[in-house]
């Protein structure tokens, strides 16, 4: 156990998270309180129900992080935080948290954008990385394509101009029928299906864009399972999920590779909730053979939010001389800052 010791805190969404990590890579403790089971009966997470439950749950988890690390609050050299984007009730819980042990111990406060976290996870677990490094980062509420040229500094290449990766998932998901959280379900399913079977669109906009759009490819898979409802026709849910899953994968890993390309890189970081997908990652892994690349993607368990890749980032920023001060607010739409 080596380096400074950053308590990592995350509340954005559905998931209270401690951890404690040393160095800004070696997790000495990574404790998440998922709220599952809670929403699953609302088929999607209900804010003002993941504010209550984070605030019954945060001091438990807090506790439970420095007995999992064996520490004292004196072995803590730093607080760091998600302030946004998030659920505004949700984020208010972690920061508000993250101040008051600040100022109790009278240690540096630092406040992380999430996607920054999940872009930090990936060192967690990967020693070889070097920088600049290409990063795709794809949740239920972002799908960015960007270059990481150090530590804090980012350059962006694309987006999505609507719907995000994970949120077409989910839509999809609710469409068929099948339980929340959506994209587990549609992986799922989508091993017993053809993904040849229906042929839903692929959105590659106008050439040379490393932008991504999935609305289009959502109202498809709709509009398919309505029509086939209308003619009393039999919807199999395996081929949808399967055929709707591949089309995602397509434009990501079309795009992803095209950014390589395009920057002269070869290795990409994957992050984000959609970074557990088993299959997007072997058909990233297939192509990077192909290429050359080398692909870089946390454990399913680091894909998630986690306290662990808020510590990772906020080690980083400290090591930056950053120190948010107590006056340090949630942010719900917090702006991702690029070259």
């Amino acid at each position: 156990m080596s380096g400074e010791k950053v308590l990592g805190i995350e509340t954005s969404c559905d998931e209270t998270s401690v951890a404690v990590v040393a160095g800004g890579e070696e997790i000495l403790a990574n404790i998440i309180s998922s709220q599952i089971k809670t929403h699953k009966r609302y088929g999607g997470v209900v804010p003002e129900i993941a504010s209550r439950k984070h605030v019954e749950n945060i001091a438990v988890v807090v506790e439970q992080a420095l007995t999992e690390a064996a520490l004292s609050w004196e072995d803590i050299n730093a607080v760091a935080v998600t302030q946004g984007p998030g659920l505004v009730g949700a984020l208010l819980v972690g920061v508000s948290t993250a101040k008051a042990i600040a100022y109790s111990l009278k240690k540096p406060l630092l406040g992380i954008h999430h996607l920054m976290g999940h872009i930090y996870a990936v060192f967690l677990e990967n020693k070889g990385i070097k920088l600049p490094l290409l990063c795709l980062v794809v949740s239920g509420g972002h799908t960015s394509l960007l270059v990481l040229e150090g530590y804090g500094r980012m350059r962006l290449l694309g987006q999505t101009r609507d719907d995000a990766a994970g949120e077409a998932f989910d839509k999809v998901a609710r469409a068929l029928g099948l339980s929340y959280p959506g994209g587990p379900e549609i992986e799922r399913i989508a091993r017993e299906g053809n993904a040849g079977a229906i042929q839903f669109p692929r959105a590659w906009l106008e050439g040379g864009s490393l932008d991504f759009s999935f609305s289009g490819l959502k109202s498809a898979v709709l509009n398919y399972i309505n029509r086939a409802g209308q003619k009393g026709e039999e919807v199999i849910q395996e081929d949808v999920a399967a055929s709707f899953q591949q089309a995602v994968i397509d434009v990501l890993v079309g795009k992803a590779f095209a950014a390589l390309k395009d920057t002269g890189l070869n290795q990409l970081a994957v992050v984000g909730g959609v970074a557990a997908n088993g299959s997007l990652t072997s058909a990233l892994r297939k192509r990077a053979v192909v290429e050359g690349a080398e692909i870089f993607n946390p454990s399913p368990i680091l894909c998630t939010d986690n306290g662990a890749m808020i510590a990772c980032a906020g080690y980083h920023a400290l090591k930056g001389g950053q120190d948010a001060g107590l006056d340090l607010n949630a942010v719900p739409n917090l702006p991702l800052n690029y070259l």
